[in-house]
């Protein structure tokens, strides 16, 4: 959520911020409200004044003697223009808040201007493409004949978008969970483990919702929803409270399967373990200091890069144009590993600063010293990395001639020594 006296002071740079983003929004609205709210205030203190200075002459006539009964009456009605004007406070407020609540976070000055991909901003570069002595697969064909994921019967059960991994296949995408936690606990991030249901108002505070309700698995029984990914849980961790600016930067490492549905067009990526209804994926969450959040972003991104390069899959950063950024960020890198059977570069991981959109939203806050005012803290999150996207990447980059896949010697170690998964005969 945007801070309203940032709209108030420079709605027309607010507006030509969110253009860029391709949002046409007038701010108009926002502004009438916000000075009907500010009006009402001024007029419910007046009358607030009045009522206490009544009081103050009541007292007064008491003591004297005197009669009080037209001084009673007359703050009798004061106070129940008060009532009246407090609830067109309310109203207005929630005006004011539902408006506030369909805002975008603005780009940072950094950020590209454009509105498609081909606008993104290629920032790094690690590893080369292998070169093939053959016809790389895509991965959906080398895992189907190694046995190690079942398309087929998985739409058996749920229908498609689903996958079932077997044996080897499962071993490997728990490997590689594994793996992700141990490599950012080491570089310290607290492990934690989070429900996979939330509220309509935690999916609201991430922003999540209402930008992507036809998105999200809901629960009839409940207004409640399957969450999406696991940013949307770990940015109401502290929902409400104050922290102390001593404990911060928290940072947070989380493995949760996810939900989301997300319609595709016919191709290749509607294909394997690209964009799935259910999928599993290490999400980084940070709370940090308002003047560091740019510094903690680099730290993000490095932190998600450095599984690209346990896992010898070489990847290219792009620096995301203010049209390709999610709703909630300033500013997005976007990791991407080469997949030679696709013969094309997809994100395994995103990582953004989202300043105090979030934290707004979550009223997550933090003083600086006992007698400091509280201040919003920034948010961060990143994927590290997306599981079912890193297994398909890991079996294309890997793969071999006679079809079998080579074990990266980091993820060895998980897998009791495996240095190659082959085929069950």
């Amino acid at each position: 959520m945007l801070d309203i006296r940032l709209i108030r002071s420079e709605p027309e740079k607010v507006e030509q911020a969110l253009r860029r983003r391709g949002k046409e929004i007038s701010l108009k609205p926002v502004l009438d409200a916000d000075a009907r709210r500010r009006a009402l205030l001024v007029e419910m203190e007046a009358l607030k004044a009045k009522r206490n200075e009544a009081s103050k002459e009541i007292g007064r006539k008491k003591k004297a003697g005197e009669d009080t009964d037209s001084s009673m009456e007359e703050m009798r009605k004061v106070g129940e223009q008060i009532g009246a004007l407090e609830g067109k406070v309310r109203e207005v407020e929630t005006t004011l808040e539902q408006l506030l609540w369909n805002i975008p976070n603005l780009p940072d000055d950094s950020v590209p201007d454009g509105l498609k991909e081909e606008d993104n901003l290629l920032v790094g570069e690690w590893g080369s493409p292998r070169r093939f002595d053959f016809a790389p697969k895509p991965h959906w064909e080398v895992a189907a004949n190694l046995g190690i994921v079942d398309f087929e019967r998985a739409t058996k059960i749920a229908g498609a978008k689903f996958e079932v991994f077997v044996g080897a296949g499962d071993r490997l995408r728990r490997a590689l969970i594994q793996l992700m936690l141990d490599s950012h606990r080491g570089r310290g991030y607290v492990e934690v483990g989070l429900p996979l249901l939330a509220r309509r108002d935690s999916l609201m505070a991430s922003g999540h919702l209402p930008f992507f309700e036809e998105d999200q698995f809901s629960i009839r029984q409940e207004e409640m929803f399957l969450i999406p990914t696991a940013e949307a849980a770990l940015a109401n961790l502290h929902r409400d409270e104050i922290l102390s600016a001593d404990n911060l930067p928290m940072k947070y490492a989380s493995y949760t399967p996810c939900f989301r549905y997300e319609k595709v067009g016919a191709g290749k990526e509607s294909r394997g373990l690209i964009r799935q209804y259910q999928f599993d994926k290490v999400e980084l969450f940070k709370f940090v200091l308002p003047e560091t959040s740019f510094d903690e972003l680099e730290g993000l991104r490095g932190d998600a890069e450095a599984i690209y390069q346990a896992l010898e899959i070489p990847y290219r950063t792009v620096l995301l144009c203010a049209g390709e950024m999610g709703t909630a960020s300033t500013k997005t890198y976007d990791p991407m590993a080469w997949f030679p059977g696709l013969d094309k570069w997809l994100e395994l991981s995103s990582c953004s600063n989202c300043l105090d959109w979030q934290a707004r939203r979550a009223n997550v806050r933090f003083k600086r010293g006992p007698k400091g005012k509280p201040e919003f803290v920034h948010t961060l999150n990143g994927s590290g990395l997306a599981v079912g996207r890193t297994f398909a990447a890991l079996l294309e980059n890997h793969q071999q001639a006679d079809g079998s896949v080579v074990i990266p010697e980091a993820l060895r170690d998980y897998l009791d020594g495996i240095e190659k998964i082959t085929a069950v005969r």
